[in-house]
Formats: C-alpha cells, structure tokens, sequence
C-alpha cells in the first residue's frame, strides 16, 4: 500500500488526477457565475449595454492571459529579496511563481476560456439586437462580421498582452501579489 502512495508521489498522478478534478469544478462554477451575470445584465438590455458587457468579457480574457503568462515567465529573484524587506505582495507574488502551472492553467485556460465562450453569446444577443435595426443586411453578413470582429480584437489582444505580459512580467506578478496580499489582511 505504501509502495502505491509513493509511486502517485513520483508520478504525480494522484496530484494531477486532483488538478482535473479541481480544474473541471472551477469551470463549471466559473462558467454559471459568469453566464448568470451575462444573461441578468443582458435582459432586457440595449445595444450599447451589450457591446460593454461584450469588451468587458474580451478584456478580462486579455487581462487573465497577460497574468498566466506573466507568472510563468517571472523570475523569482526580485520577489525574494522584496520579501526579505517584508515588501507588501512579496510573498504573494512568490506563492504565484510557486504555482506558475496551475495558475497559467486557471488564467489562460479556464477563465480565458470562459471568457470566450461568453463573449460568443454575448455576440449572439448583439447580431440578434443589430438584424432588428439593421433588417436589410443578411444575418449571415452581421453574424460572421460581428464574430470575426470579436475574434481579432480578442486573439489580436492577447497576442501584444503576451508581448507587454514577457517584457513586464516582473511588474505584472507583483502589481497582481499587492492586490491579492490586499485579501490576506
């Protein structure tokens, strides 16, 4: 039996078997919050309203991304001398690069994510809305437009958040460490 338990040790299965386990809850319960909030907000709602809450969306999986890449690509150095000098967000900041993977994970992968598929609704109600007052151009034409134009500024933005999130990643992880060492207090 102890042979098993060390075998998951080196192996990392049991570790990773959980991150799944943990992974697939945090999407789920990600996903509901997010979409119940989309749709609250988006009953009802004009136009202009969807469109914010549609950039809204888009940033947040730009501003996540940036985050995930930055915490992978941190150096810890600056954070161990900063928390020697009892800095605030030091040690936040280090417990981040401590858990780059699963932070990248949660960041890029299940907010990003959300994030998109959110976005793609929220795209849904806005053609719907934009065929309403638009009712001579085709739905296709507004739904494709409207999608492409979601996709470019969502992987176009991405693409220089990862540029800024490589070049600052230092500034990046300690400005998110100084906002999270805000809920340690």
């Amino acid at each position: 039996m102890k042979k098993n338990a060390k075998t998951d040790k080196k192996t990392g299965h049991s570790g990773q078997n959980r991150w799944v386990i943990t992974a697939f809850c945090l999407a789920v319960t990600l996903s509901a919050v997010l979409s119940l909030a989309s749709e609250a907000i988006l009953s009802g709602a004009g136009l202009v309203v969807a469109l914010i809450i549609l950039a809204a969306f888009i940033l947040l999986g730009i501003l996540f991304d940036i985050i995930g890449v930055a915490v992978t690509a941190a150096d810890p150095k600056p954070f161990h001398s900063m928390a020697a000098h009892k800095v605030r967000g030091a040690k936040d900041s280090l417990k981040l690069i401590k858990a780059a993977s699963t932070v990248s994970s949660v960041c890029n992968d299940v907010v990003g994510d959300i994030c998109g598929i959110v976005s793609g609704t929220t795209t849904t109600v806005i053609v719907v809305q934009l065929q309403a007052l638009f009712d001579f151009i085709p739905a296709l034409v507004l739904s494709v437009g409207l999608t492409a134009l979601v996709s470019g500024f969502t992987i176009g933005g991405k693409a220089l958040g990862k540029t800024f999130a490589m070049k600052s990643s230092t500034k990046v992880v300690y400005f998110v460490g100084r906002v999270l060492s805000v809920f340690h207090r």
